[in-house]
């Protein structure tokens, strides 16, 4: 269920679909090579890709976070139980802690772990999911024909716009969401099935301003592949391979300008080429199930294995972090 879904959302934010009825474009789009075709384009990257940003982002955010607050002398965002307890009583202005220098380190901490965090999981994924939009033999066509080196290779096209969104989804889930259910939540109320719907109603409005960065990602993957003469990156008639320059050709690669995606959609489309509910409902299909339940996996469930990682990390490396000297028979 999930890849059709994926797909559907991919081209509702694309330029591909325009006017009206963009969810029955989209549905023909994402079925038009039969069935089956939203699974074919799906490779080992995609597979490498979904484990990496379901399983370990959390950890990520919580790397970086940890590793930030200790470095400036700050506290981490609130994390598992801390979440069930009363938000803390205001402090005086007087307070030590609560002194500027304090709060810009604080505020500091708080904008580069979701950035850091959110950057690795587009390392991770983007590329696949340019590859699952363009499939695995447009899109190594499109890398020869740019000649891009390893590095750009790896991150994909379109990562700029992919991190933005990413970047603003771990902010929902792993700033926003804690932050607002501890201290504004209704105490006598707090559960992990009230944590779980306030991080799934979260992720709702956390994809309303993510929908634009998606909406952007996919109109510059559109931007990449135009119709003209020129190298062949797409299907042709004829027996044109992808490195062929031909008059049958009809797609050519070129590298992304997003003034140029930004200037083109708005004078097409206007604001609907960014966000539209539509847009945000197709999104919401195939993220929120996943996305909107990770704020109650991350400070419910990942605590539970927590101590005996720590367990094993001290009977490696010992409480003063060096490594112990350990046989084995």
């Amino acid at each position: 269920v999930g890849m059709p879904l994926e797909k559907i959302a991919l081209f509702m934010n694309s330029s591909q679909v325009t006017g009206k009825h963009q969810f029955a474009q989209s549905i023909k789009l994402t079925f038009q090579k039969g069935v089956l075709s939203p699974y074919k384009v799906v490779g080992p990257a995609s597979l490498v890709a979904w484990f990496m940003q379901y399983s370990v982002m959390g950890l990520a955010f919580q790397f970086f976070d940890h590793a930030l607050s200790k470095a400036l002398g700050v506290a981490p965002v609130y994390y598992g139980d801390e979440l069930m307890e009363p938000p803390p009583p205001p402090s005086s202005n007087t307070n030590h802690n609560h002194d500027a220098t304090h709060q810009i380190k604080s505020i500091t901490k708080t904008i580069l772990a979701p950035i850091l965090a959110g950057s690795l999981e587009s390392t991770v994924a983007n590329r696949a999911e340019v590859q699952r939009y363009y499939g695995p033999t447009k899109l190594t066509a499109i890398e020869s024909h740019l000649k891009w080196n390893p590095a750009a290779r790896f991150c994909g096209p379109a990562f700029l716009s992919n991190a933005m969104r990413n970047v603003i989804m771990c902010n929902t889930s792993f700033i926003l969401t804690p932050i607002t259910y501890k201290l504004y939540y209704p105490q006598e109320r707090k559960s992990q099935g009230s944590l779980f719907w306030f991080g799934m109603g979260m992720n709702f409005v956390g994809n309303a301003v993510a929908i634009t960065q998606q909406a952007l990602w996919g109109r510059a993957l559109d931007y990449a592949v135009y119709a003209d003469g020129g190298a062949v990156v797409g299907a042709t008639s004829g027996a044109a391979t992808a490195n062929t320059v031909t008059t049958a050709t009809t797609q050519v690669a070129r590298n992304i300008s997003y003034s140029q995606v930004i200037k083109s959609s708005l004078q097409k489309d206007g604001i609907a080429a960014f966000f539209t509910v539509p847009k945000w409902a197709s999104r919401i299909l195939m993220n929120a199930p996943v996305q909107g339940s990770l704020p109650w996996f991350y400070n419910n469930v990942l605590p539970l294995g927590e101590d005996s990682v720590l367990g094993v990390a001290r009977t490696l490396y010992g409480d003063d972090g060096k490594k112990n000297n350990c046989a084995i028979s």
